[in-house]
């Protein structure tokens, strides 16, 4: 393994590590998009040119930003009063590490685990793009007109709630 594939590695672990134990919400969805970021990256270092991007539009572009949107959107900025490690907390930071190594050794020593490496997909981008141009030209339609007819319907169920809350009884006016 590259140096650069275990950075990346401890990147992500310590990513998601800090989205779950954090306090601030915020602070844990910035964390939680460092986590996917540095899932995309080992995913562009194994070759999975379009999973890797296809983590960073979708999970760090969309899921991540939607999320913070949403906090920010319905929640006051301050975190509950409670303290960060509790004794189970501790209990737990000493446990995950002999299950992780348990689990590995299990993993390492199994004799499910293939000794050789296949050989490394030929799948990239231009040839996942060129499929859905050509081979699956009518599902992509498809798929763009049913994500359409959904949004729609969210607007106009929103509108609908909007529609419905009752207006105070001096008309709105100051």
């Amino acid at each position: 393994m590259s140096p650069f594939f275990i950075i990346t590695g401890i990147v992500t672990l310590l990513g998601a590590a800090f989205a779950m134990s954090l306090r601030n919400l915020v602070h844990c969805v910035l964390a939680m998009a460092v986590a996917f970021s540095g899932i995309a990256a080992l995913y562009l270092q194994l070759d999975a040119q379009f999973v890797g991007f296809a983590e960073i539009l979708v999970y760090v572009g969309a899921i991540a930003i939607l999320i913070v949107f949403a906090i920010l959107l319905t929640r006051s900025g301050k975190a509950p009063e409670k303290s960060v490690l509790t004794s189970g907390a501790w209990t737990s930071v000493i446990l995950i590490p002999v299950f992780f190594g348990v689990l590995a050794w299990a993993i390492l020593h199994s004799s499910a685990v293939p000794k050789d490496l296949p050989p490394a997909p030929v799948a990239t981008v231009k040839n996942v793009g060129d499929a859905l141009m050509t081979k699956f030209v009518l599902p992509l339609e498809i798929i763009g007109l049913v994500l359409t007819a959904a949004m729609i319907g969210a607007v106009i169920i929103a509108l609908k709630e909007d529609s419905q809350k009752p207006k105070s009884e001096d008309g709105g006016q100051q």
